[in-house]
């Protein structure tokens, strides 16, 4: 076995063998959007996305995941990484560094990976996988098989998390499409007058026998989450960044 099962990082024990090595193919097959009228990214609408601006866009999974964030940039133009001309080719530069930093201003964010495959779509796109503090089992080339691994974090710190990365995004320019759920609270003095009238309802008047009321069930319907309609944002981000830091599937 490759000196690598041995790691402490590995994600598996226990026995294993490797695949054997396929004859190489003649021809590879085309990948998605090697056609751009296929484009799966040139046809998403902005509201698929989390931020957006006049060139870039940020997406993320439709689903919570294990790890804190797991995020794709992608260029709105329908390119590859070797086809960029050198405008872009600048501005993916400062966009990687300006993800990197608003993932890595999450609460419990140790590090974050960033990664570019490409053999699975022709259009632009670079992973950026958050790493937990504290989880050193975690660190290396295997945080992306971890995030398949691990159960998934809660939707509403999921939500949030996207909802700061568009905010911390949008500081310097573009649309944040992504918002915190709504939080369902009650003033102090509403409560006040629920628990009045829940006594008068248990007691009633003096002297006056009441049955006890029924035992209420442990379980309740939770209000779904909601997003609100994206807010207008300013446009494309300026060279300069803000100098503070605060589904699963193979990646393709």
């Amino acid at each position: 076995m490759p000196a690598f099962t041995y790691w402490p990082t590995f994600p598996f024990e226990g026995d294993l063998r490797v695949k054997r090595l396929l004859d190489p193919v003649p021809v590879e097959p085309p990948r998605h959007g090697d056609n751009p009228a296929e484009c799966r990214a040139c046809g998403a609408p902005d509201e698929a996305y989390i931020w957006v601006s006049d060139r870039w866009r940020v997406r993320s999974l439709d689903r919570p995941t294990g790890l804190p964030a797991v995020l794709i940039l992608e260029s709105r133009s329908h390119l590859d990484l070797g086809d960029l001309p050198n405008m872009l080719a600048a501005e993916l530069g400062v966009m990687t560094v300006r993800l990197e930093r608003a993932i890595r201003s999450l609460d419990g964010v140790a590090r974050v990976h960033v990664n570019r495959w490409g053999d699975g779509a022709a259009h632009l796109h670079l992973w950026f996988l958050a790493r937990p503090y504290g989880r050193l089992q975690l660190q290396g080339t295997f945080l992306s098989l971890w995030d398949d691994i691990l159960p998934p974090i809660p939707e509403q710190r999921w939500r949030e998390n996207l909802a700061l990365v568009a905010a911390w995004l949008a500081e310097f320019g573009g649309r944040p499409l992504a918002e915190p759920p709504r939080i369902n609270w009650t003033a102090p003095t509403k409560i006040a007058e629920e628990a009045r009238a829940a006594d008068d309802t248990t007691f009633g008047d003096p002297g006056t026998h009441v049955e006890p009321p029924e035992p209420a069930s442990n379980t309740s319907a939770q209000p779904e989450a909601t997003v609100p309609e994206p807010a207008e944002g300013n446009g494309d981000a300026p060279d300069e960044p803000k100098p503070q830091e605060n589904g699963s599937g193979p990646r393709n």
